[in-house]
């Protein structure tokens, strides 16, 4: 049992604090009975035993699984209203060779962002066609690389990518599809950095520009306007916001249609998931339903016909099928005044922090922890989990519960990290990448390697030039 501590936050106060909650962890998450927890049939403790710690561990079924029912979800919603949906996985998120050829073997198409992203997406088989272009500052190279690998689609930002895309798809004989991202100005309610179709921010264009900017697409012969694109944020678990980006979008696009064909409206994703035991995971099936629904609703108010829907998940696929293992090293209590009397917080250091897992320094994200190698019949104290960085605010887990007992040399597992944490990697302080490890039906191979102070040092120019070379 757990012993009340005032500096324990209000979602600790009730429940198993050992509890690997389904709708965190991968489904079929469980304790084997030496008290290991083991993610796709295959025990943390093996993993690390083979691969070293940290580590992210992901769970192939589990993103495969949630891959089909995202896209089955609004494929079922859409399909009575006459209309398809296209699914695009958000590559930002993670992405690796092997990911994206599982995106495509369940149906999706992929949403890339950067040079590296295309050029990864590309390596790894998937077909051009396949292939979605973001980005507010995309290069010259960017564009040409990605016209001349015939993308099936590349998202406006700004009214000046207009002509160098067209210019670029010119130069290369090609007509290219594109779309155009727009400012709903709708205000997802998500953390400030992750709401990104409020009037004051870096992406898409406002609802009074898009006529303007549309009738210059259409003046380009090599361009074919597929419809228009809004991404309202990340990690949003309400519906009301992408319903009523689909209201403003669709008044638009009712217009745009008295000068041509515009057969699609993008949605975004950002779909929420649930990274503590308190947190309300979101149900895809009313989500589809609900977005779907508005569309409906809102085409017939119009009287236009509906077109053909398009969404971008990566985090909700990913992030629950990842875990990422540390092994526990410092433990350090610290004593504190509260209003309530005197408080101890146990700070418990593990072997990576801020380097893998930066979304907590960020956005000050939430997670929990779980001891992984064994169980414990210690009564739990109140920790907060840290890394080895020079940083205070290099923090894993801001608060959980873990046994007294845990400490040097046990391993602590932190769930739904499969999202921007490998993506959001970095090497502050010379730390090195954790591999990234998949896991199915009792088996495990690595879809990463680990990084090696080997990688890190062959780009230091002062140790790699030629002996008395300057």
């Amino acid at each position: 049992m757990t012993t009340p501590n005032p500096l324990a936050p209000a979602r600790l106060a009730d429940g198993d604090p050992q509890a690997l909650h389904p709708h965190v962890w991968p489904a079929g998450t469980r304790r084997d009975d030496s008290g290991r927890i083991e993610v796709g049939g295959v025990a943390l403790a093996a993993l690390a035993e083979r691969h070293g710690t940290p580590l992210y561990v992901l769970d192939e079924q589990e993103v495969r699984h949630r891959a089909r029912r995202v896209l089955a979800a609004f494929l079922s919603a859409a399909a009575p209203h006459g209309a398809q949906t296209h699914a695009y996985y958000a590559a930002k998120a993670f992405l690796s060779a092997d990911v994206a050829r599982w995106m495509h073997e369940e149906g999706l198409r992929l949403d890339v962002a950067t040079g590296g992203e295309l050029a990864l997406a590309l390596a790894a088989g998937v077909h051009p066609e396949m292939l979605g272009f973001h980005g507010n500052d995309k290069s010259d190279a960017e564009l040409r690389t990605a016209v001349e690998a015939g993308v099936g689609s590349i998202v406006l930002d700004s009214a000046e990518e207009v002509d160098r895309v067209a210019d670029t798809a010119r130069r290369a004989h090609r007509r290219q599809a594109v779309r155009l991202r727009v400012n709903s100005g709708v205000h997802a309610s998500t953390h400030e950095y992750l709401a990104t179709a409020r009037e004051d921010q870096k992406f898409g264009v406002a609802l009074a520009q898009v006529p303007a900017i549309v009738a210059a697409i259409r003046a380009r012969p090599e361009l074919r306007l597929l419809g228009l694109h809004s991404h309202i944020g990340s990690q949003i678990s309400a519906v009301g916001g992408f319903e009523e980006a689909a209201r403003r979008l669709l008044a638009v696009h009712r217009d745009l249609l008295e000068g041509g064909p515009v057969p699609e409206l993008n949605l975004g994703g950002g779909f929420g998931i649930a990274y503590t035991g308190s947190d309300e995971a979101v149900d895809i099936d009313a989500l589809a339903a609900g977005v779907v629904g508005t569309v409906a609703a809102t085409c017939a108010a119009l009287g236009i016909p509906m077109p053909d829907l398009a969404i971008e998940p990566g985090r909700w696929i990913v992030g629950p099928a990842g875990v990422t293992v540390y092994t526990a090293g410092t433990t350090k209590d610290v004593e504190l005044q509260t209003e309530e009397g005197a408080a101890t917080r146990r700070y418990v250091s593990v072997d990576g922090g801020m380097s893998d897992n930066l979304r907590t320094a960020l956005y000050g994200a939430e997670y929990e922890v779980r001891l992984a190698n064994r169980t414990s019949g210690v009564d739990p104290v109140l920790v907060r989990v840290v890394g080895k960085h020079c940083e205070s605010g290099d923090v894993v887990v801001q608060a959980d519960w873990l046994p007294g007992d845990a400490g040097r040399g046990d391993l602590l597992a932190v769930p739904a990290t499969g999202a921007y944490h490998h993506s959001l990697a970095n090497n502050y302080n010379l730390l090195t990448r954790p591999p990234v490890v998949a896991v199915n039906e009792g088996k495990d191979r690595v879809l990463i390697a680990r990084e090696t102070l080997a990688d890190l040092f062959s780009r230091d120019a002062g140790l790699t030039r030629n002996e008395g070379g300057r």
